[in-house]
């Protein structure tokens, strides 16, 4: 058949199992479109069609259009049908398994969860749908607290407003986890027979259960609980960036015993357009400056936000260099001061028995949780990139990753966690006031302890994803001598697997001085990731800043020139 004629085929197959009106407006067109010679249809559908957004470690994540390369109500549905497969296959014999499902404020949501829980109750598996929607965390918690045999959540995090996804935890000896391989690969298989198999129509579908708001109270106690009676009010503003997490957050706040922060009103409500942010991600440029404006207008001493679907947390603080007034704290930042207030507690709680547990990161996160770690006698371990696998860490006291994602109460919810986080920063802010100090002395208290550890990231956006594979294919086979001026130790390449880590597409270059420089692709967005670490423990504080800020501009210019 002219390849043509086929892939027009295909996408007419695809729209009679559409059940959204509005991808099979859009698709509609788009046939008619090709059928008719247009040359942009037909690449449309090429692009939609001759691929299939692919299911892995981090589910499905796509933009919400028609096509098998979209999010959309058809690919959700074989999505929910696969994994059902998958949960009935690996129950034991004459056990019902179950899944909970979630969903945050973004586009669609609402109608996948409802899809997906419809479709795996008519397949034989027990599904409860949360009862309204509801931060990541949540979804994560009730994984265990309802001894789900497995869970998902729809959300896109902090994606682009038309982007929507599907995360997909295991219950059992998972501990409520993200999946990792070879559940993935498992559930990506079983997909893929219901899509060459059935119709989307064909799927059989079945009343299911909604939870009660019992699991939502649940999690707000064992959330609230992290954090001791306030010691002192701290003066705060907050921001959901227009996402799901003010209302658990606020209830968890008048729990724990915390004056409610100032808002940034124009942010709280959920609104799946975002329209304050380009991008809703605190990390980006601009997104948070709503919440600095907030912050000078009630001095405030510091600030909390958390993504769209309330599973990281950004933190800022008042820093008159700053033109705003205000400086966020980089992930690394929070990561080691959380850890070393996780070590502390744990220290403390075991008293004169020996000391046990473990602080993990992901190893693309700062080396400074090591040194926690050594310093108090704990383990560590770095894992690879993703709380799929930081939460996995044995013995878990306290993990994070650079990307602001934090798991501070690793009994009660197995990923990160952005409200848990909130809490217990902002319990060790109001220790700290309770003593006449802030956040900034803490971080110079860190610096003089553990030595002062500087990051940095270079993040190269491409439009053809070969341009990063060339990018590491040079680097592996010419290894740079210097970074800048700073002469090279060693390369650690992670494509075969290192130690105990998997394969995965990484490299690692150390450097004569002990810093460290990691490079990878992304694994969600077509960008090519720099993560650059120095470290300075001679001196001074105001020395070693300095010293560790010299090297990391050094490495910054000697990266961007090499991956250029």
């Amino acid at each position: 058949m002219d390849p043509t004629i086929a892939l027009i085929a295909t996408a007419r197959a695809w729209l009679v199992q559409d059940p959204d009106p509005e991808t099979q407006a859009q698709l509609r067109g788009i046939i008619n479109g090709a059928s008719d010679g247009d040359a942009d249809a037909l690449a449309s559908l090429h692009d939609r069609f001759d691929t299939r957004l692919e299911f892995g470690t981090a589910g499905l994540r796509g933009e919400i259009s028609a096509g098998s390369n979209r999010m959309n109500r058809v690919l959700v549905s074989q999505a929910a049908a696969g994994l059902a497969a998958y949960l009935l296959e690996q129950a034991a014999s004459g056990v019902t398994p179950s899944v909970v499902i979630g969903y945050d404020g973004r586009k669609n949501s609402q109608i996948f969860a409802t899809d997906t829980a419809s479709i795996m109750s008519g397949a034989g598996v027990r599904a409860v749908l949360l009862p309204r929607l509801l931060p990541t965390p949540v979804l994560a918690f009730a994984v265990r607290h309802l001894d789900a045999s497995a869970g998902v959540m729809v959300t896109a995090s902090h994606n682009p407003p038309n982007d929507n996804g599907y995360k997909v935890y295991l219950g059992d000896e998972n501990n409520g986890a993200q999946i990792v391989s070879p559940d993935d690969k498992l559930i990506a298989s079983a997909i893929l027979a219901v899509a060459a198999d059935k119709l989307v129509p064909e799927l059989p579908r079945a009343a299911y259960e909604t939870a009660e708001e019992d699991v939502v109270r649940a999690y707000i106690d064992a959330t609230a609980s992290i954090a001791h009676t306030p010691r002192a009010q701290v003066n705060t503003v907050y921001t959901a960036l227009h996402g799901v997490g003010w209302d658990t957050t606020r209830r968890v706040l008048e729990q724990a015993g915390f004056d409610l922060p100032t808002l940034v009103d124009a942010q709280i409500a959920p609104d799946a357009a975002f329209p304050t942010v380009a991008f809703p991600n605190p990390e980006e440029p601009g997104a948070m400056d709503l919440s600095y404006e907030t912050a000078r207008e009630v001095s405030a001493e510091l600030i909390i936000a958390n993504d769209p679907d309330a599973d990281r947390l950004a933190v800022a603080i008042p820093d008159a260099s700053e033109e705003s007034g205000y400086r966020r704290l980089s992930g690394n930042e929070v990561g080691m001061i959380l850890g070393w207030r996780a070590a502390s507690q744990a220290a403390e709680a075991a008293g004169n028995e020996p000391l046990t547990g473990t602080l993990a990161c992901s190893i693309v996160s700062s080396p400074a949780l090591r040194a926690v770690a050594d310093a108090y006698g704990l383990d560590f371990a770095d894992t690879l990139t993703g709380f799929k696998w930081v939460s996995r860490a044995p013995g878990l006291v306290f993990g994070y990753e650079e990307a602001l994602g934090y798991l501070v109460n690793p009994g009660t919810v197995r990923d990160k966690d952005g409200i848990s986080a909130a809490v217990a920063l902002l319990s060790l802010v109001s220790d700290l006031k309770s003593e006449g100090l802030t956040l900034s002395d803490y971080l110079d208290r860190f610096s003089e302890k553990f030595g002062h550890f500087a990051s940095g990231q270079i993040s190269i956006r491409v439009s053809d994803l070969s341009t990063i594979a060339l990018v590491m294919t040079r680097l592996r086979q010419t290894p740079p001598e210097l970074i800048g001026r700073i002469r090279v130790d060693q390369i650690d390449d992670f494509r075969w697997g290192l130690g105990d880590l998997p394969p995965s597409d990484v490299l690692r270059i150390r450097l004569t001085d002990g810093s460290r420089v990691m490079v990878r692709p992304s694994g969600t967005e077509p960008k090519l990731k720099v993560y650059l670490d120095t470290h300075s423990s001679t001196g001074t504080i105001d020395e070693r800043r300095a010293a560790a800020a010299a090297a990391l501009s050094e490495l910054d210019a000697g990266m961007r020139a090499l991956i250029a």
